[in-house]
């Protein structure tokens, strides 16, 4: 290599690591916030309610062809099949025992939709990058790269079918565990359908919900193991007002925001907080994260999330890692008034406390269920993530052409997670970066081997070993 090409590459190694280490720019967050509340006051519901049997098997069928050869194996034909055997009179029961559409009815419909909307093209450049990133989430977590020394998982190894609808219950997954009573083997993830064009921070959740409830349900006991190790170790660090029975009984949610975290970076953690703000803003008229946690939410209480995610952010690989959560706990902070979890007041310092025992807990305790392996052995997010972040950072701002294929290496994970960075920029166009993120996301989708006419469940495992990366 030449003098001048060597002073090059170390000038940009040293611009780069000077990049990482900067300090975060959020200026637009406000913006992104009511970006969030407009999406959450939408009244887009999606497409109708398949709820004609026969008129739906028929549909159901017209769709076969248009799924690919892993989902038509893994739920068209299981689902189908089932119904068959329902009947009608067994589909409309089941029907008139949820009218809700929050238990095995929903879910019933939930699936049908999810073939549906695949299979007649509903939304197809949002439906087909919501899937790309739902996909990328779940193989980052079960490619055999990233599980060295870890056996698959117990059940679901198939990444989730993605859905619109249902804007009132925001985004939400039916993990595998549910989808078994109808014999499919892959889980079902919903976005509402404003989100398929504005609201920008809604996508940063889907971490939450494909890397966090879906990965949860896929190995058997680890969600009870990681409830036990949090309860006894709140304990034994002496942390009082309930708190140890508090977050073990909302693991699903707790390890769920730190699984999304370690999948998609510090845009995730940031995420948490304006889309929190965005709804409460929409519904309470407050944008302001929630210091109350009734008994009945499953959930912790907001102002706890957030300072879940900046302790999870100050674990992660990358250099900027300290920077990122001195910011997410600052704005965490500016929301804090008095904390009161299921009717008992905690204070500020001991919130903070126990919400950084959990993190730790969380990204680096060994799990039996896991092979003696921590959550952040297996994800984690390093410089080299956040490189290609600031790389595409000028795609989704700059008026040029998109590219017609993209590198080995960037994953729709780093994508959303550019849009979200870029979003937060100082004097950010957010519906501008948004359809450029979905551009970028359908190109990675249209050359998805899980979506070709091959069987390939992690398309992450198909990769050559490269001895130099170019962007």
């Amino acid at each position: 290599m030449k003098r001048k090409e060597i002073f090059h590459l170390v000038k940009e190694q040293i611009q780069e690591k000077s990049l990482l280490k900067s300090k975060p720019d959020i200026a637009n967050l406000r913006n992104c916030v009511e970006d969030v509340k407009k999406a959450a006051l939408d009244s887009d519901t999606g497409p109708s309610d398949p709820t004609e049997y026969s008129q739906l098997l028929g549909r159901l069928e017209a769709s076969r062809e248009k799924l690919p050869p892993l989902y038509r194996e893994t739920v068209f034909k299981p689902f189908s099949g089932k119904l068959e055997r329902l009947g009608p009179s067994g589909f409309n029961k089941i029907l008139l025992n949820d009218p809700d559409r929050a238990g095995l009815g929903g879910l019933m419909l939930d699936i049908a939709h999810a073939i549906l909307q695949n299979g007649e093209g509903y939304n197809v450049k949002a439906t087909d990058s919501f899937q790309e990133v739902v996909s990328d989430l779940y193989d980052g977590f079960l490619s055999a790269e990233d599980r060295r020394g870890v056996k698959p998982p117990d059940k679901g190894v198939i990444p989730p079918l993605v859905k619109w609808g249902h804007p009132d219950f925001g985004p939400y997954t039916w993990p595998v565990d549910a989808t078994v009573s109808f014999g499919v083997s892959a889980g079902i993830v919903n976005l509402p359908p404003a989100n398929a064009k504005s609201g920008l921070l809604a996508w940063a959740a889907l971490g939450h919900e494909t890397a966090g409830h879906d990965i949860l349900q896929a190995d058997t006991g680890l969600r009870q193991e990681l409830a036990m190790i949090i309860r006894n170790t709140l304990r034994a660090q002496k942390i009082g007002s309930g708190l140890p029975e508090y977050w073990s009984s909302r693991i699903d949610e707790t390890a769920s925001d730190v699984l999304g975290i370690l999948n998609m970076g510090p845009a995730a953690a940031i995420g948490i907080i304006g889309y929190f703000r965005g709804l409460n803003a929409a519904y309470t008229g407050k944008p302001k994260l929630r210091n109350d946690g009734p008994e009945n939410d499953p959930h912790p209480a907001d102002i706890l999330r957030g300072y879940l995610a900046g302790y999870t952010v100050s674990l992660l690989s990358f250099s900027g890692a300290d920077n990122w959560s001195k910011v997410i706990e600052s704005e965490t902070d500016e929301d804090l008034s008095k904390i009161r979890l299921e009717g008992t007041v905690v204070s500020a310092e001991m919130a903070r406390r126990s919400a950084k025992i959990v993190a730790s807990t969380l990204v680096r305790t060994k799990m039996e269920s896991l092979e003696n392996h921590a959550l952040g052995e297996i994800q984690d997010w390093r410089n080299r993530d956040e490189m290609v972040v600031n790389k595409l950072l000028s795609l989704l701002t700059a008026a040029s052409r998109l590219p017609s294929r993209y590198a080995s290496g960037i994953y729709a994970a780093h994508v959303v997670a550019a849009a979200v960075t870029a979003g937060l920029s100082k004097d950010a166009d957010i519906p501008v970066i948004f359809k450029r993120m979905l551009g970028i996301l359908k190109t990675m989708h249209d050359a998805n081997p899980s979506w070709g006419p091959l069987y390939v469940a992690h398309p992450g495992d198909i990769t050559t070993r490269m001895v130099y990366f170019h962007f």
